[in-house]
């Protein structure tokens, strides 16, 4: 029996972040009349600078943090549009190659696959990235994006076996406007972690299962441009430019045309690094305190573009809104982190968010009645994502430990047979990553989303040059995880330091002041 009507379904979709803009774009295209609801001002006139210093995005709350596409979004968009790609490429966005991530020990030994041409990474700005993909959204025909409107509320009938919104109320956020009705066929939701759809679906008494997980962070960022003639740091070498000191993870996200963007992430309950990460000085100190980061920031590199500016609410989440008995609402589908959210440290929400959207596209191009349809979707998100997002989880879990040890103050000495040989096996297995190329090239499958976490230390090649590394590495493979810079202390240090020598320029002000 052909449950599909003979016209494709309508689509009304809530929120034109990247994932909305996605997934409307890839209906678009397969025939669905599709409109697209976002709260937030229409894309103004301009270059990508323009977009970036100039447009007011308030929903998205990581607008101007840092973002990169993985593999397993990169190759997708330039499977599904190919023109979107070039899009990228002219507006200054960068590819960030396999043979760009080769540790350098295997700089000179490795032998390229095809396998390694999917490896790449999409870079530039997050506003950059909005901007190609609206401009290009804007361009398809069967695609309507109305922005600065906001959704009011869903009118939800749970009157027949499974619920069903039949229409949403929106309203224009211009002066004098009233609300207005807008129906459709199927309803997603990719308005991110500040969706209402959770909230009108519990009032009108549908429980909607959920996890939530605090990542027990904060998470602070501060653009730069490199200064005229100064060319970008060489990313491999002795001093990283990411990497995790215990206490505090940072990492540089290179972008377009000389921009880039410095991450620093702290304890929520480490109050004086908390304090400091806030204040523009402080934030400079810290990166010129760390040797990867000092090439990037010092005074002679780069000119500071932005404020240093924080993301809180940092949690691990997961929604379920199909049941053992079936949907909630038939013909509502959640996308990207209005399902699932990870902890943006780890740079997978856009990938996540388009993986969710291709699950969608091929779900929705299946002949299956609604609530089929619905349980169809449910079941591929939870196998595809539900791996991701367990092992981000479980990355959370150990960074909160962590960072608890040092700030209780826990002597490194202190003995855990656990800790122990979890640390020794995670350190065999960066050395080998760093050492072998078939170690390194699986470790990158699972960084870009190409295969489940871990999926490549399960083939026994692997497995036995990790063993090998393990039993033969000894001070080596510790050594292999070592990050430069400062501990604890000695960065609190560097920021009494800088306190110290304010206030002695204040005071040499006030002095010079008072004798003129």
């Amino acid at each position: 029996m052909n449950h599909q009507p003979d016209s494709k379904p309508s689509v009304a979709i809530t929120g034109a972040g990247i994932c909305g803009l996605c997934c409307g774009v890839a209906l678009a295209q397969a025939g669905h009349s599709v409109t697209i609801i976002e709260r937030d001002t229409a894309l103004p006139e301009g270059d990508a600078d323009a977009i970036f210093f100039e447009w007011i995005r308030r929903g998205a709350s990581q607008f101007k943090h840092p973002h990169a596409f993985l593999g397993v979004m990169s190759n997708l968009l330039s499977e599904m549009f190919p023109d979107l790609i070039d899009d990228f490429w002219a507006a200054g966005a960068r590819k960030i190659t396999f043979a760009d991530m080769l540790p350098e020990p295997l700089l000179h030994t490795a032998s390229m696959t095809d396998e390694d041409e999917r490896l790449w990474l999409l870079m530039c700005r997050r506003a950059t990235m909005e901007m190609v993909l609206r401009r290009y959204a804007e361009r398809q025909p069967g695609l309507t994006l109305l922005s600065g409107v906001r959704v009011n509320r869903a009118e939800i009938n749970t009157s027949g076996p499974f619920a069903r919104i039949e229409g949403l109320e929106i309203q224009s956020l211009g002066e004098n406007s009233a609300p207005s009705n807008l129906h459709a066929d199927l309803y997603i939701d990719a308005a991110g972690r500040g969706s209402h759809f959770k909230r009108w679906f519990e009032s009108a008494g549908l429980h909607v299962e959920s996890e939530s997980h605090d990542a027990e962070i904060v998470y602070y960022t501060r653009h730069y441009r490199l200064r005229e003639g100064v060319d970008e740091p060489p990313r491999r070498g002795k001093h990283r430019s990411a990497g995790d000191l215990g206490y505090l993870k940072f990492g540089v996200f290179p972008g377009e045309n000389g921009h880039f963007a410095v991450i620093i992430c702290v304890p929520k309950a480490d109050a004086a690094l908390h304090t400091a990460v806030k204040d523009n000085d402080a934030f400079d100190a810290i990166c010129r305190a760390i040797p990867g980061l000092n090439p990037w920031v010092g005074e002679a590199s780069s000119v500071a573009t932005t404020d240093a500016f924080g993301m809180g609410n940092i949690k691990a989440e997961w929604h379920d809104y199909v049941s053992e008995t079936g949907p909630l609402v038939e013909n509502y589908f959640a996308v990207g982190d209005s399902a699932v959210r990870t902890n943006p440290l780890y740079g997978r929400g856009c990938s996540t968010g388009i993986i969710h959207s291709h699950l969608l596209r091929q779900v929705l191009s299946e002949d299956l009645s609604p609530a089929d349809r619905a349980r169809a979707f449910h079941e591929r998100s939870r196998a595809r994502l539900r791996p991701i997002w367990e092992a981000s989880l479980k990355e959370d879990r150990a960074a909160i430990k962590r960072a608890h040890r040092i700030l209780e103050g826990e002597s490194d000495q202190s003995f855990s047979f656990k800790r122990w040989l979890q640390a020794s096996l995670g350190d065999a297995i960066n050395r080998a990553s760093q050492e072998y190329l078939v170690v390194f090239r699986g470790a990158m499958r699972t960084f870009n989303l190409m295969e489940q976490p871990g999926d490549f230390l399960k083939e026994r090649k692997v497995q036995l040059l990790i063993l090998w590394t393990l039993l033969t590495g000894g001070k080596k493979n510790k050594a292999a995880r070592f990050v430069a810079g400062p501990d604890r202390e000695g960065m609190l240090a560097e920021l009494a330091a800088l306190e110290e020598n304010r206030a002695f320029q204040d005071a040499l002000s006030s002095a010079r002041a008072a004798a003129s």
